[in-house]
C-alpha cells in the first residue's frame, strides 16, 4: 500500500502472534526497533487504549517529542497509538497481527493525519523538527518501517522476554 498519506509494511514473524503483540504493545521498547524512535516515557506498565505516552525521536541533527495515545490493543490482533504535536494531530501509527500455524504475519501502518486547518502548521512543524520533507515523509516512513520490522523480527525469535525491557 502506498497512497498519499497512507504507508504500510508487513514481516512474517517465525513467533505466535501473542509473543509479538506482546513486544510491540510495550511501546517503551520502541528505542530498540525504531530508526527514528530514541526512547519513550510513560507512568503505564501495560499500554491500553486511552494509555498516554511520549516519544523521544532523532533523526540525524533533528530532535523532536510527540505526545502519543493509544487508540487500538487488541491482543494479539492490532495495536495502533495517535500521534500530535502541540496538540495538532500528526499521524497514525499501528501494528495488525495474523496468526499464520506458530507464524505470524506483522503488518506495520502509518496514516498522516495532517488534514483541516491545522495542517499547513503541523507540516511546517513536521519539517522544522524532523528535517523531513512532507513530501519525502511516506518513503522515510516506509524505510523506516521495513528496519524496524527486521529488528522486531530479530528480537522475538531471539527469544527476547517481551515484558523486560523499558526506557
Amino acid at each position: 500500500m502506498d497512497q498519499r498519506g497512507k504507508v504500510e509494511e508487513s514481516a512474517l514473524i517465525s513467533a505466535p502472534a501473542d509473543s509479538v503483540y506482546l513486544a510491540v504493545s510495550d511501546v517503551r521498547r520502541m528505542g530498540e526497533w525504531s530508526p527514528e524512535c530514541v526512547g519513550v516515557w510513560s507512568r503505564n506498565q501495560k499500554f491500553q487504549a486511552g494509555s498516554r505516552f511520549i516519544g523521544f525521536n532523532r533523526r540525524r541533527l533533528w530532535f523532536w517529542f510527540t505526545s502519543c495515545t493509544v487508540v487500538r490493543a487488541e491482543h494479539a490482533r492490532e495495536f495502533a497509538f495517535e500521534v500530535r504535536t502541540f496538540g495538532m494531530p500528526v499521524a497514525l501509527w499501528g501494528y495488525r497481527f495474523e496468526d499464520r500455524e506458530g507464524e505470524s504475519l506483522v503488518t506495520e501502518y502509518w496514516e498522516d493525519l495532517r488534514t483541516g486547518r491545522s495542517a499547513p502548521v503541523a507540516k511546517l512543524l513536521g519539517l522544522v523538527f524532523t528535517g523531513t520533507p512532507p513530501a519525502h515523509r511516506a518513503a522515510v516512513n516506509r524505510d523506516g518501517m521495513r528496519r524496524t520490522l527486521a529488528r522486531i523480527k530479530a528480537a522475538v525469535e531471539r527469544g527476547k522476554n517481551p515484558r523486560t525491557s523499558g526506557i
